[in-house]
């Protein structure tokens, strides 16, 4: 006679509750770690475009800001590509690395709102020394000119507290030799476009020699800090709003989670 066959180990059973925890989960983390590779790229791309791994250029690549796109895009991508697999593949090691990062972002999140609450007296200055920072550095790093122009033209708005504050700027300070001494950018202006389409680099020269008076009709007088205090204080509730439904969504991706591993264990444990 032959050998018995040994009956096979059941396999897990499907059932409805898997699927409402598996394959959102699944799908929500597949999203997120596509949307992670994809600032991820963008971030080495602006790197590479910058020449920024140039042997001349590597050792200020740490205050790159495209390094924020790559850490982040990183970041992002490997913590879901962990949440996916583990989910679809029902591995409870990778959805405990999940759950875990997770739960110490909510961690994170939340003693960040505390300490920004906290600190809100000061942050005001930070945004200063910031600002200030970037208008140094304005002719000499396209990522921190874009980011002060695209404040200038959002906020209308000019340098931190006033439009003189451009007086930090080595080309722009009045002493400087050749035509920007005494200006400021073109995104200071009122109107940078001349007839309506061409866009006038120009048009802020000699600005700081202005009085606010005549200055008003060719570039706009306010500091940005002023008008990022205003714009918060507009959009408080849009603000928290979003703050809020982003903390919802990764408590219930936790919650949904430690279901799904429970029931796996269960299953394991019922076999």
């Amino acid at each position: 006679m032959g050998r018995p066959v040994e009956p096979r180990a059941r396999s897990r059973p499907f059932s409805l509750r898997d699927c409402l925890l598996k394959y959102p989960l699944f799908f929500s983390n597949l999203l997120f770690t596509v949307l992670g590779l994809v600032v991820l790229a963008l971030g080495l791309w602006g790197l590479i475009n910058k020449e920024s791994f140039a042997q001349e250029k590597i050792g200020q690549i740490s205050t790159d800001p495209m390094l924020v796109f790559v850490m982040l895009g990183l970041v992002l991508s490997t913590l879901c590509l962990s949440g996916c697999v583990g989910a679809l593949r029902e591995n409870c090691c990778l959805l405990q690395v999940f759950s875990a990062t997770v739960l110490l972002l909510v961690a994170a999140q939340v003693l960040a709102a505390i300490v920004a609450y906290s600190l809100q007296g000061q942050i005001e200055g930070y945004l200063r020394s910031g600002m200030l920072a970037a208008m140094v550095r304005y002719q000499d790093d396209l990522d921190l000119r874009f980011i002060t122009d695209e404040i200038q033209i959002g906020l209308q708005c000019c340098g931190a507290d006033n439009y003189r504050d451009w007086e930090v700027n080595m080309y722009y300070n009045c002493s400087a030799p050749g035509v920007l001494s005494c200006g400021v950018p073109a995104t200071c202006c009122v109107d940078p476009l001349e007839n309506g389409t061409v866009w006038n680099s120009q048009c802020g020269v000699g600005s700081q020699q202005l009085d606010e008076f005549s200055a008003q009709s060719v570039i706009f007088l306010g500091g940005c800090l002023g008008g990022m205090s205003r714009w918060i204080e507009q959009h408080t509730g849009l603000i928290g709003a979003v703050g809020i439904v982003l903390l919802g969504v990764q408590i219930i991706t936790l919650f949904i989670t430690t279901r799904l591993m429970d029931n796996i264990q269960c299953s394991k444990a019922t076999r």
